[in-house]
């Protein structure tokens, strides 16, 4: 199974204990613990940011060169779809990572695009990638700040937001996407969320939640999201759980990489990032499985008065 060689590529590249500490190991038994034990480092992690340029290469190998989720621009082009955008409409884009959705949007639809990201390092890439791509006369990169959220009001036809809650409180960020659309816009949302609230004393939920940088408590409810849309005047038309699909892409991506990985060993450093990102995403993986995480996509329209 996949999921077999994913783990068994931790172990290769995992840095092995010491001869030390092989020989405490056998000097006394070890207590069963009784409560979770602490997390340990991310094996040989050379850098904390979220987005380094190691990791950020990693999952560009992974999903497409712009790309930081599963899927890349084949999966970017399906949700941006419904949205009907085109040369005549402009996109409000949460989310943006580093480039790929606004290059494959604008390219593939036309539309013109306001891309905002919130990491420094996601913007840099992203702006970088934009002046490859010539397109920057469509797509404008913006920072912007999910504690103080502050969009133009009606300043976009419709707006696709990809994961945009993350450790933030959701209800004002959705009231502004939500402002921020023409009479008569659409919204395009996904996000990672619960079905019950997620147990951080959890050992899966606890790495999970260090490898993904982010507070399980803050992980938002599927149904507590799609209420918040109705209350911002926004009318759900579909709220769907993509889990399947988001496993499957992401799956395909590590599949090519075990692939590749034959051909060369990576560097020191390089091998800790891939070993902190594959374990990253077996933990979603269970978590997914067991029902706990969920990828879910809303489809939202402005219940603003067309003028």
């Amino acid at each position: 199974m996949l999921s077999a060689a994913v783990r068994n590529l931790i172990g290769r590249f995992s840095p092995q204990p010491s001869m030390a500490e092989r020989a405490a190991s056998t000097m006394a038994p070890v207590a069963m613990p009784t409560e979770p034990r602490p997390l340990a480092p991310i094996a040989g992690e050379p850098d904390r940011r979220p987005w380094p340029p190691g990791r950020l290469d990693l999952v560009h190998q992974l999903w497409g060169a712009g790309y930081i989720f599963p899927g890349g621009e084949i999966e970017t082009l399906r949700l941006a779809r419904p949205l009907g955008a085109s040369s005549a409409t402009s996109l409000l884009m949460i989310g943006v990572g580093s480039g790929g959705p606004a290059s494959s949007i604008a390219r593939n639809m036309g539309a013109w695009i306001t891309g905002l990201e919130t990491d420094p390092s996601l913007l840099t890439a992203a702006r970088a990638l934009i002046a490859r791509s010539k397109l920057a006369k469509k797509i404008t990169i913006k920072p912007w700040d999910p504690e103080n959220p502050a969009f133009e009001a009606k300043s976009h036809h419709h707006c696709l937001a990809l994961e945009p809650l993350l450790d933030a409180q959701p209800e004002p960020i959705l009231d502004g996407l939500a402002r921020a659309l023409k009479p008569g816009g659409q919204l395009v949302l996904t996000e990672l969320a619960t079905a019950a609230p997620l147990n951080p004393a959890d050992p899966t939920v606890s790495r999970w939640a260090r490898l993904e940088r982010r507070n399980p408590a803050d992980v938002p409810a599927g149904i507590a999201i799609t209420r918040m849309l109705g209350r911002v005047g926004l009318d759900v038309r579909i709220a769907e759980d993509i889990s399947a699909r988001h496993m499957e892409h992401a799956m395909l991506g590590w599949r090519v990489m075990l692939r590749d990985l034959r051909d060369g060993k990576p560097t020191h450093q390089q091998a800790a990032h891939l070993v902190a990102e594959a374990e990253l995403w077996l933990m979603r993986r269970r978590l997914i499985r067991s029902g706990r995480l969920r990828m879910m996509r809303w489809h939202a329209i402005s219940r603003a008065p067309v003028l």
